[in-house]
């Protein structure tokens, strides 16, 4: 994965209810035969309350390419994080279908893997140990212990294989919990708000090793974030939901090269583009 095309930026209005389905960008992906493709088609979900069902979701209809890495933005509480869990087999959607590769989703899955904004870390277990969970739930890490080193050389801790949860900063405990993620070889990578929680720069830092990471690895990316210049610096499509419950009001297609700069000319105007679907002073 080298980078996405240089044309410039351009923005889709798409009706809400029509399937936004497009292919990684050219050069994208050195990779992307390893990457998911995810199909949801007419989702709608409802939370039961005391009071009445509260829908979350109506209508969505999204697919993610094979090594695509797709950002969802919209208000606090809209229904992204649902939609999360629902694409990664955590939840079942009230109405609606949500497939991988062809195949329904129906329960979590090994090649699909969850990445929240707290990296919940076993604090008497080391890096190292907290890294080989995943392959330890599945009875594997006899035979694959190798891959765990190799998850940690990816993200660059190495030398922290056998320090404890306390000894490592915010970002720090974040890269665990992204080889955690990537020693399972996931096909896609759920990400909601991993990098909510970091400060300004570590959060500038780990932004540019996520993109490192998928253009390595080649697994498509399906990132929850209400940080419309952290969507716009990862991602090859941005998709914009209304308030609860969600539907697709805008899609804008982000085709850049990486790395991005927060400076250019081309990353502001589809700023203002994004602010304006959410209702905002495109002025910030």
């Amino acid at each position: 994965m080298v980078s996405a095309a240089t044309s410039s930026p351009t923005l889709d209005r798409r009706d809400a209810h029509a399937p936004a389905s497009h292919p990684a960008s050219d050069g994208a992906t050195s990779a992307n035969d390893t990457g998911a493709r995810i199909d949801i088609r007419g989702v709608d979900h409802w939370f039961g309350t005391q009071q009445a069902p509260l829908q979350v979701l109506d209508g969505v209809n999204l697919s993610v390419a094979p090594g695509e890495f797709v950002a969802l933005l919209g208000p606090s509480g809209c229904g992204k994080s649902t939609l999360l869990r629902l694409v990664a087999g955590l939840e079942t959607a009230t109405r609606g279908t949500i497939t991988q590769d062809g195949t329904a989703i129906t329960r979590p899955d090994p090649s699909r893997i969850v990445v929240f904004q707290d990296p919940t870390l076993y604090p008497w277990r080391r890096v190292r140990d907290n890294v080989a969970l995943g392959l330890q739930a599945r009875g594997v890490l006899g035979k694959e212990r190798q891959r765990v080193d190799e998850a940690l050389a990816r993200v660059g801790l190495s030398e922290f294989a056998d320090a404890f949860p306390h000894q490592l900063s915010g970002g720090m405990a974040q890269r665990v919990a992204l080889a955690r993620a990537l020693v399972n070889d996931p096909r896609l990578l759920v990400l909601d708000e991993p990098l909510g929680k970091l400060d300004s720069l570590t959060r500038l830092a780990m932004q540019s090793e996520l993109v490192d990471l998928w253009q390595r690895a080649g697994f498509s990316a399906l990132l929850v974030t209400h940080d419309v210049e952290e969507a716009l610096f990862l991602a090859q499509r941005v998709i914009v939901f209304s308030p609860r419950p969600a539907k697709i009001v805008a899609e804008l297609r982000v085709d850049l090269p990486y790395p991005r700069h927060r400076g250019d000319a081309r990353i502001t105007k589809l700023r203002h583009e994004a602010l304006r679907h959410l209702g905002l002073d495109a002025s910030w």
